[in-house]
């Protein structure tokens, strides 16, 4: 009757019945009329638990959950300890994660006594305001993505990164697309392609295809053109992104094991049940920068001409530049591309993969910005990008650095509730949100996550509204690394303009000589033929 997570429910419950027992044996005892009401009054509070929709904590652990809030009242910075254990590094920090649970719920996030951070240590950055600020009237802030395609896409400046269903619960999905529907932003579905709760609400989604090409591959696991065409002509559906790596473990691939290949993730991936489903490390589709343009174009096609790009984390510089000659040589570019940072999460990683392997957002973001500006081509692509983006300072950081748009993933999982009690790989979650159990996950409740969700959206948007009014701007995309300053010591602050990497329109298209080393040292050794250098 009660799974194990109610325990200390099913107690309370054996304990009023005990005590009932004993009152009707011994009506004259007064310390089993104390049991009574006092087991009567838990029992009542774990039904209640069990019944209410805001925490998903409550319904999974009824009763004993009370000692989570419990704690955090008493002291606010115990919730790190009750929560996270013993570990040495945590996503978020408490604060940002304060930040997005008061935006996810509607409350003000306003903020007394001043900032929090330290503003004479090494790092820190701000953004310049104008004496002259702007007033805009709306912070829907949009961008149109595949201009010259059939179906080009107007997305919003900010939207939800990649994670495949089978991680994320269905009802985490469900809650995901319907808050994206919600509050018009798009939803990227991970390589575990399109699912069943993907299509419930009937939010934008940005179909990511990987190497194991989910929802358009063949028996034998190579790429099926009628398959791909069934799914993306959906009208759901607004962008193709071709999935190269994944910044938490690039170059990695994966395998979900047989146990956990259920009927809907099998119907979801077009994969047979109960049987391992393996995502291979590179793509079968091509072999060479100039091939894997050529498939780009081919899927654009095929999805009746809907913007069409790639995602990746920057690895060796020679493999981006190959890409990027094949632009050249072709004349065929993507309609969008994904920088995903080394910081990039996912439910399981390898410690190794996790901490050491991959370029980290800003590098990743500077060089492949840089390079498009370099060789004329940064007009016709647009740049996204994800890797612990949260705030609306983290935007309006990326856009001075290059991007058009950005994603989140963590910030937008804690926003349904997420708690980072890092066993999103147990299958033990505890608020629901990456478990497939479906006791568990039914303690996250769609309709009112799918608010909060919504809400986080909105409230990141307005902040970074008014970030953008009080640079004296009009639109986000007009901010640049000159507006952006960093401490460098106790003495020197410089401009980020000053700092990081920035070439000038067709630089690269002549003499290298000026040029940065990376520049100098992998662009001869890039070629549109190979991903190996020469």
């Amino acid at each position: 009757m009660f799974p194990a997570q109610h325990t200390a429910w099913a107690l309370c419950v054996a304990g009023l019945a005990a005590s009932l027992v004993a009152v009707v044996l011994q009506p004259e005892a007064w310390p089993a009329w104390i049991a009574l009401v006092v087991f009567a009054l838990l029992a009542g509070l774990g039904l209640r638990d069990t019944r209410q929709e805001p925490h998903a904590i409550l319904r999974n652990y009824p009763v004993i959950g009370h000692l989570r809030f419990l704690l955090e009242y008493i002291r606010p910075e115990m919730r790190q300890y009750f929560i996270e254990s013993d570990r040495e590094a945590v996503p978020f920090s408490r604060a940002q994660r304060s930040l997005v649970y008061q935006r996810a719920k509607g409350e003000p996030d306003n903020r007394p006594f001043g900032t929090q951070l330290d503003v004479t240590l090494s790092g820190y950055e701000w953004i310049n305001h104008s004496m002259q600020p702007t007033k805009l009237a709306d912070h829907d802030f949009r961008i149109v993505i595949g201009p010259s395609c059939a179906q080009p896409y107007s997305a919003s400046v900010f939207n939800i990164s990649a994670m495949s269903f089978g991680a994320p619960s269905a009802n985490a999905i469900l809650a995901l697309n319907k808050g994206a529907k919600l509050g018009g932003f798009a939803h990227d579905t991970g390589e575990g392609s399109i699912s069943a709760h993907h299509r419930v609400h009937g939010g934008d989604l940005i179909w990511e295809i990987g190497s194991g090409y989910f929802g358009c591959r063949n028996d034998d696991g190579s790429f099926s053109e009628a398959r791909f065409i069934a799914n993306a002509r959906d009208p759901q559906v607004k962008m193709i992104e071709l999935k190269l790596s994944q910044g938490a473990k690039p170059g990695h691939g994966g395998v979900l094991p047989a146990p956990k290949v259920t009927a809907e993730i099998a119907e979801a991936r077009g994969v047979p049940i109960g049987v391992d489903c393996v995502s291979p490390s590179s793509h079968g589709a091509f072999s060479t920068p100039l091939e894997m343009l050529h498939f780009i174009a081919r899927l654009r096609e095929l999805s009746g001409g809907k913007p069409t790009g790639f995602k990746f984390c920057l690895g060796h510089p020679w493999e981006w530049f190959a890409i990027v000659k094949a632009m050249l040589e072709t004349n065929i570019t993507p309609d969008f591309i994904v920088v995903d940072g080394a910081e990039g999460g996912t439910g399981a990683a390898p410690v190794e993969f996790s901490d050491h392997v991959g370029a980290p957002l800003q590098e990743g973001l500077l060089l492949v910005h840089n390079t498009l500006v370099g060789v004329g081509l940064r007009d016709r692509i647009s740049i996204g990008c994800a890797g612990k983006v949260i705030t609306a300072f983290d935007l309006a950081r990326m856009m001075a650095l290059g991007a058009d748009w950005c994603n989140a993933g963590r910030g937008f999982m804690m926003a349904l509730g997420c708690i980072q009690a890092q066993t999103c790989h147990t299958g033990n979650c505890p608020t629901g949100v990456t478990t497939q159990d479906p006791v568990r996950q039914q303690a996250l409740v769609v309709t009112d996550k799918a608010d909060r969700v919504r809400n986080f959206h909105r409230s990141t948007l307005h902040a970074l509204q008014e970030l953008v009014q009080a640079a004296g701007l009009d639109h986000p995309r007009r901010i640049t690394a000159h507006h952006i300053v960093r401490r460098i010591s106790d003495t020197e602050v410089r401009l980020l303009s000053n700092l990081v990497l920035q070439v000038q329109p067709g630089a690269l298209l002549g003499s290298l000589d000026e040029q940065a080393s990376v520049f100098r040292l992998y662009w001869p050794l890039a070629s549109a033929k190979s991903f190996q250098s020469l």
